[in-house]
């Protein structure tokens, strides 16, 4: 694998947490898919979006105006960043993913649907800690106390605003709700589903903290189609988001953990629709959808995502390693691959464990483009 940059696999975490996430159908009742799969998303794919209501609440976001205004200010900086590398011959280029030339060739920023009222980004940083509530392995959220958690989340934020005051911060915390499993459990899919009431729990922890909540799914041998639906009655709520991990998403019958998995346009384009009906039917703030990559199979042809008012997506670089290592990571599978927008993962553990520091905050708004969603695990 390239730079051999690949997340631990972690067979044992995965084997062991059926239990404790409480069997196949977490406690949820599934919910009719809204099209058929041969019908997905082409209301999205060709007329104009309709115009869009006041959002019931977006203490969090910005108005439309105040969005458009964030992502010239964006654009400016990349270019000007760029201009100046372009007008100096003798300067030495800057490393990988560093580089605004590099950013700019590859088009970045694509361009942007029409902005909607609440929009978290581009105006906001994201900054959460990820895990599971069941496993001290799997991340931040799950290995430390509530209260021990929380606080180091919080010290991570102030990190952030202080080392980019111009850019306000938003905590969250992004809960594995779906976890890839070394055994077919049940359901013969793979994986397993976490209760409704540590769903719950974790909601309300991110609303302890004026924070947002990420739900992220590991498929396994199921299909994202199936799985969505349970998390609906979640996904209504204007302060929780969703994520697909493609690493898990297997195909064909292979055991989660024997070979990383992939995740198509397709796949992407049919959670970008569901909720896109979600934030319509229920006037809600744009959701933001967080898709993992660190190899470019993990998501082959993410240049046929469609975007759309209603959702901001987010390519997140989930590789862990030496800096250097990871800085080649984002130019490779993210800055190469103009979505939308950025993230970029921090491990505290694997990260370090041969010496390595951390990517700090000063180091990461040092990218082209700079990622708006960061995670901790």
């Amino acid at each position: 694998m390239k730079h051999g940059i690949l997340r631990s696999l972690a067979l044992a975490a995965l084997v062991g947490s059926l239990a404790a996430c409480g069997g196949d159908n977490g406690g949820g009742t599934e919910k009719g898919k809204s099209a058929a799969a041969g019908d997905t998303g082409k209301a999205a794919a060709g007329a104009q979006p309709t115009p869009q209501r006041p959002a019931t609440s977006f203490a969090l976001g910005s108005t439309a105006a105040q969005a458009q205004a964030c992502q010239q200010q964006r654009q400016a900086r990349l270019d000007s960043a760029a201009a100046a590398l372009q007008a100096d011959s003798t300067a030495k280029r800057p490393g990988a993913g560093r580089n605004p030339l590099f950013a700019k060739e590859k088009g970045w920023y694509p361009k942007m649907p029409a902005f909607a009222d609440g929009s978290l980004l581009p105006c906001n940083r994201i900054v959460v800690y990820y895990g599971n509530p069941n496993s001290k392995k799997m991340g931040a959220l799950g290995e430390y106390p509530r209260d021990e958690m929380l606080a180091r989340l919080n010290r991570q934020v102030q990190a952030w605003r202080q080392a980019d005051p111009g850019t306000p911060v938003i905590p969250g915390l992004h809960l594995i709700a779906v976890v890839a499993q070394g055994d077919p459990g049940p359901s013969g899919k793979y994986r397993a589903q976490i209760r409704d009431a540590q769903v719950d729990s974790i909601h309300q922890m991110a609303k302890s903290i004026n924070g947002i909540m990420f739900i992220d799914v590991q498929v396994g041998n199921d299909d994202i189609r199936n799985i969505m639906p349970r998390f609906e009655e979640f996904l209504k709520r204007p302060d929780v988001h969703f994520a697909v991990d493609p690493e898990f998403y297997m195909r064909g019958g292979v055991v989660p953990g024997r070979k990383i998995g992939t995740m198509y346009a397709a796949d992407i384009n049919y959670v970008m629709d569901e909720l896109t009906r979600i934030v319509r039917e229920n006037n809600l703030p744009p959701k933001v959808l967080i898709i993992h990559r660190f190899t470019r199979n993990m998501v082959p042809d993410v240049q046929n995502v469609r975007l759309r008012p209603e959702v901001q997506f987010v390519l997140h670089m989930d590789g862990w390693g030496a800096p250097w290592l990871k800085y080649d990571s984002y130019r490779d599978y993210v800055a190469a691959y103009p979505a939308q927008y950025t993230g970029w993962k921090n491990f505290y553990h694997n990260d370090t464990k041969k010496g390595d520091p951390l990517t700090s905050p000063q180091d990461l708004i040092q990218l082209f483009p700079e990622p708006l969603y960061v995670q901790y695990q």
